[in-house]
Parts: structure tokens; sequence; C-alpha cells
């Protein structure tokens, strides 16, 4: 399909006017560099210690979101839960500087701050690699009265917000900011605020919405509608969950494929929405929460569900070249990555 891409330029390029209240799991992203030339052996186990001689700290999951909006120059409300540990003051310091709003963050002695620390080794050619990441996060059931305070908190953000996000990213069913309970409520608020775009990411809960815009990529589509199938998953298969999926929610859905672009649901109808090539080496971690990013920013602005989904492939594209970090795109490098997307079509026209 084609694109008024000088339009989507225009469209996107007023991301200043609108907020957008993202909720769910938070967490930090702790890179350590190491670098092998100072290896050396522990005096009291003899085995190596590496030298950490840098380290960077960014704010996750909802937090990947949340830097790609601000970076893009929309407001950003953030609710989640944050534990009150040394993790959680990293996390709010990290989001604080970015300028995004954080009174929606409940704090709590409850819980830990989730967090990926991501040891990053130094190779030869000097490029880092990351090894054996370690997790911290919650393993018990979210406390009721932390799900009523981050309710509360949505409530709030979402009055002055123009769509919501619902990030929703682990499969512990209830250990998280986002559970059964919460899932439920916030459909519901869909269904009270129809002027407002509601749009859940989820990686194992995608059929527990309703109401609401979803992404999901194209292995939980089907899992959503087929959630005992294990076998290879074709391309009709897709279509059909993806299809079946929209109809029941009666929003538009968006499916990620990763290199071959995404799907949009919206209407009885299919559209297939391009991929930006990208050459050289990808870190694709982050992709998914770049792309509801744009997704929503496009939507928010006024854009089709077709041309915003154009627009989280592009943001995605950027972040996945930046290596060993928690990437972002700007707003001058989505306007010149859509640009690069019109001149191709024109010089195959």
């Amino acid at each position: 399909m084609s694109f008024d891409i000088e339009r989507i330029i225009q469209t996107v390029s007023e991301a200043s006017r609108c907020k957008i209240t993202v909720m769910g799991d938070y967490c930090l992203d702790k890179y350590l560099y190491i670098d092998p030339a100072r290896d050396e052996p522990s005096v009291e186990t003899g085995l190596t210690a590496y030298q950490v001689h840098r380290k960077a700290l960014y704010a996750g999951v909802g937090g990947t979101i949340a830097n790609n909006l601000r970076a893009l120059g929309a407001r950003v409300g953030c609710v989640g839960l944050v534990g009150m540990d040394g993790e959680g003051y990293d996390l709010m310091a990290c989001l604080e500087k970015i300028g995004a709003e954080t009174r929606g963050m409940v704090l709590s002695r409850q819980i830990c701050t989730s967090t990926y620390v991501k040891p990053m080794r130094k190779g030869k050619s000097g490029h880092y690699t990351e090894m054996n990441r370690f997790d911290s996060r919650n393993f018990n059931p979210t406390p009721p009265d932390l799900q009523e305070q981050l309710l509360e908190a949505l409530l709030a953000s979402a009055e002055d917000s123009h769509a919501v996000i619902v990030t929703d990213q682990f499969l512990e069913r209830d250990y998280s900011a986002v559970t059964t309970h919460i899932r439920k409520k916030v459909s519901e608020m869909a269904r009270q605020m129809p002027e407002k775009f509601f749009y859940a990411d989820s990686r194992g809960f995608v059929d527990e919405y309703r109401s609401m815009l979803v992404k999901c990529n194209h292995l939980e589509v089907v899992r959503c509608i087929r959630p005992e199938h294990n076998g290879e998953i074709s391309q009709e298969m897709v279509l059909e969950c993806g299809r079946q999926v929209a109809l029941r929610n009666e929003r538009p859905v968006f499916v990620t494929m990763g290199e071959r672009g995404s799907l949009v649901f919206e209407e009885g109808r299919v559209q297939e929405i391009p991929a930006f090539p990208v050459i050289g080496p990808v870190d694709i971690v982050g992709a998914g929460d770049a792309t509801n990013a744009g997704i929503v920013l496009g939507l928010s602005l006024g854009l089709s569900p077709a041309e915003a989904a154009l627009v989280g492939n592009c943001v995605a594209s950027l972040t996945i070249q930046q290596i060993g970090v928690t990437g972002t795109a700007t707003m001058e490098q989505v306007r010149e990555r859509l640009s690069s997307l019109q001149a191709q079509a024109s010089a195959l026209r």
C-alpha cells in the first residue's frame, strides 16, 4: 500500500501536543561493561573476577516506551511499581532525567524493583557482547492494596492523556504491576473512555483485554486463539487468528512480523506494513517497546492505524541499530528514515 509520507512526517512532528500514559511493568536496565584485559583471579576463590570499568543505567520495559516517547517529543505519565531499594532510586532517577511525570509510580517496601543486570564483555573487535543476564523480579502475588493504588494512579493520569499504553511483559499471572484484576479494570476503563486510545502489549495475556487496541507478535496472536497449538505457524494461521482477535475486541490489532514488517487488522481487512531495511549488526532488545511508542504516538496525533504502524516500524528500525544499550529514536532520525522510504518509492516509479 502507498503512504503520504510528507503528511505523516508533518503529523508526527507535532508530538509535543500529546500526553501518553505508560502503565504497567517497569524495570531498571543495568549494563556492566567488562574489559577482558582487566580480568584477574580472585584471591579467595581462584575464579576469574571480571572488572567492571563502566556502567550505564536505563529505564526498561515501560521505561523504554517512555524513553522513546520523550525522545520523540511527547509528554509521558508513568504508572508502575517501584521497590523502595537502590534499584528503585536509580529507576526513578532515569525517568525523572528524561522529563517523564513520575507521580503515578507506586513505591512500596512490599516488593523489589524489577532489574535486568546485563554484563557486556568486550571482544577483540572492540564491540561488546551481552553475557548471561541477572534478573531480579517479584515471585509473589502483587498485594491487593498496591493494585488499587495503581488503578487510582492510572485513572488520574489517563484523565488528561490522549492515550494509555499498558505494557504487560511478565508471564507469571499475578506477580507484577499488571494482574488479572487490573486487566479487567483497564478493559472497563477503556469502555468508559472511548475518546481515548487504550492499547495493550502483552506477552502472555493478550486474550484477556477487551475494548482495546492490542499489539502482539505472530506467535502470540496464534496462541491467543489456539493456546494448545505447538506446531509450525503459517501465514494463513496468523491471518485467521488476527482477524478473530480484531473481531472480538472491536478494535484494530497490530501484529509484528520481525524483518517482514507488520500486519494491521481493522474492520474485517488486513493491511501489510513494510519493515525498514537495516544494514549491519542489530540488537532487538526493546524493539517491541519502541514499536509501541511509534504506533500510539501516531494514533494520538490522528494517523490511521496503518500509518501509525509504519511509524512504529520506523522507530523500531532505528533503536535496533544501537548495540549494547536500551536505544531510542529522535524525531529528526524518524523524519530522515521516513523520507528515505519516500525516496525509495519515487525511484521505483
